[in-house]
């Protein structure tokens, strides 16, 4: 039987940030290509996510969306760890979505 999932690609194949665990998120929240990607906003997917599963979500994982949809749009490679001090200002303010639970 051949193996279709070899065959299968990989939208997400050139972004930095975004290995297994990432692409079975968006694949989870439905995100399947670059535009769909770069049209989304990371606080929205967070919270879908967290939905979707029904668990909450480590906030690193926003870090992982925020850098995926910044090179969606731009091009430019950032490191995840690039967003967290940008994610804990806005956690200090209580602007950050609420982990589910």
């Amino acid at each position: 039987m051949p193996n279709l999932k070899a065959r299968t690609p990989n939208p997400f194949a050139g972004l930095r940030n975004v290995g297994p665990a990432t692409r079975k998120d968006f694949a989870v929240l439905r995100i399947d290509s670059l535009q769909a990607l770069a049209e989304s906003d990371p606080d929205e997917l967070y919270r879908r996510l967290q939905i979707e599963t029904g668990t909450s979500h480590d906030p690193c994982v926003w870090d992982v969306f925020a850098a995926a949809i910044h090179q969606a749009k731009t091009g430019e490679a950032l490191n995840w760890w690039a967003f967290t001090p940008i994610r804990k200002a806005r956690q200090l303010k209580g602007e950050f979505p609420a982990s589910r639970g």
